[in-house]
């Protein structure tokens, strides 16, 4: 074998990097040496306060145990073998070309931020069909098994194309609906991932159509991670995507383990479950015996089928969550986010075609900020019909005022624990929502729109968690501890 500085002088720079990496991963002696030392260092900085000299203290805490935690969940993947071969060399194949090599595309940024005064979206998140074979109480999507509306086939793959040639996106989302379930033209979505395989993918499923064939299709794609829906334990799950749903999900991860195709958990907390999915048996469950490398936290939106704001964990029961949280990821080292109570982690909201952020295409063709704040000012199918592009959609005045408050709010420090504008500043979202005229994604959507007790609820929630976070953001993220 050559010697890394003969294959530099060979001029595969990128190919020696990836060989080299991939040898230190594969061992487990070299790897935990690695993780002893990394791990040192971090909390010796956090002790001695040293940090970036543009990132807040609270900030630079907990971007660090974030790092820290997935490096510990990957040394446990390989440890027990969890990730195939094909995986493991994909996605460092796209880690060193795309961010080593070529330099987090930076000739997309450049070009972009010559244009535009700004970077381009970081990610995308596309739900190319609402069709779903559950019926979960409370969807956010209202989906079920009598939805037909889709993406076709050729516009699903155009819009990722053409995210990669104007953006430089390589990660995308794709939710729904059952991502599983989508189907065009005879194809379905794991057709997109081999086609596409200079793009990682994460896919929201419920798991339950992810068969050994399917796994093993993902495991040779290499550049897929699927993260399963589940509400709590087995009781909790079934009371609410049906009976029967919750082992179904377990054969599912054993199917991916037996492939080594890498998973995690997606987890929607309400006031009744989110004690249950931070529990100690719930977290050893899914991330000791299944194998699980990460954990999403979304907490209850009052969006899609028959919404209400009984559900929302209260302002009390989130900053216990914000706590509970981060126990876990610094004791157990389990990589988790709350796309709530991690806000600072990611510098606020990430929606409206943020730089380091993502905008959202629906299965209509709808853009939107985000899955949780569904109203579009445009559909993508339109703007293709006249000639343009995503650059098109990006640009609608929309998304520009929610980029602008999201500048302005960070400009000012505001409170990153409270960093969705639909869900922690209701009445400044829904006056974006009047002023641009962004129409409903659907019909629970418009009567969001139309209940004033809904407004005022949120409004009420909004006043409350300031009173309890204002402080913690203050003591906690703003001054040196």
């Amino acid at each position: 074998m050559k010697s890394f500085t003969q294959r530099l002088m060979d001029g595969g720079t990128g190919e020696a990097l990836e060989g080299i990496i991939y040898g230190l991963a594969r061992r487990d002696s070299l790897r935990g040496l690695f993780l002893r030392q990394f791990e040192r260092k971090t909390m010796r900085d956090l002790a001695d306060g040293r940090r970036p000299p543009n990132q807040l203290p609270g900030i630079h805490r907990d971007r660090r145990l974030l790092g820290l935690s997935m490096l510990y969940g990957l040394d446990r993947a390989l440890r027990r073998g969890l990730v195939a071969d094909a995986v493991a060399r994909r996605s460092l194949h796209s880690l060193v070309q795309w961010n080593i090599v070529e330099g987090y595309h930076r000739e997309f940024k450049d070009k972009f931020e010559t244009e535009h005064g700004g970077w381009p979206p970081w990610f995308l998140v596309i739900g190319p069909g609402k069709a779903c074979n559950l019926r979960c109480k409370g969807c956010y999507a209202n989906s079920s098994a009598r939805n037909p509306e889709r993406l076709d086939w050729e516009i699903t793959d155009r819009i990722i194309s053409e995210a990669k040639e104007l953006w430089g996106v390589r990660f995308f989302t794709i939710t729904g609906g059952e991502p599983m379930a989508y189907k065009s033209n005879g194809k379905g979505i794991l057709d997109i991932f081999e086609k596409h395989n200079d793009a990682f993918f994460l896919m929201y499923t419920n798991g339950t159509l992810i068969d050994e064939k399917a796994a093993r299709r993902m495991a040779q794609a290499g550049n897929v991670t699927p993260a399963f829906s589940v509400e709590g334990m087995e009781e909790k799950t079934d009371a609410r995507r049906g009976k029967g749903v919750f082992q179904r999900v377990l054969r599912g991860m054993a199917n991916l383990r037996e492939a080594g195709v890498p998973f995690g958990v997606s987890l929607t907390a309400t006031c009744a479950n989110y004690q249950e999915i931070l529990s100690d048996e719930f977290l050893d469950l899914f991330f000791e015996e299944q194998g699980a490398l990460y954990g999403w936290i979304f907490q209850y939106m009052p969006i899609g089928r028959r919404f209400t704001l009984e559900l929302m964990p209260t302002p009390e029961q989130r900053v216990w969550m914000l706590r509970r949280m981060w126990q876990v990821v610094k004791e157990r080292k389990i990589f988790l986010i709350d796309f709530w109570n991690s806000g600072p982690s990611v510098f606020g909201c990430l929606a409206g075609g943020k730089e380091i952020g993502y905008l959202y295409i629906d299965w209509n063709g709808k853009v939107m900020p985000c899955v949780f704040y569904p109203y579009s000012p445009v559909n993508i199918l339109e703007v293709y019909k006249n000639g343009g592009n995503l650059q098109d959609a990006w640009s609608h005045p929309f998304f520009e005022a929610i980029r602008q408050w999201q500048c302005e709010y960070a400009a000012k420090q505001g409170n990153w624990l409270m960093p969705c504008p639909i869900r922690d500043h209701h009445a400044m979202a829904r006056k974006l929502v009047e002023v641009h005229r962004a129409e409903p994604e659907d019909e629970m959507a418009r009567e969001a729109l139309l209940d004033e007790d809904y407004y005022r609820g949120l409004v009420d929630y909004d006043r409350r968690l300031a009173e309890l976070t204002e402080g913690i953001w203050e003591k906690e993220y703003l001054r040196q501890r």
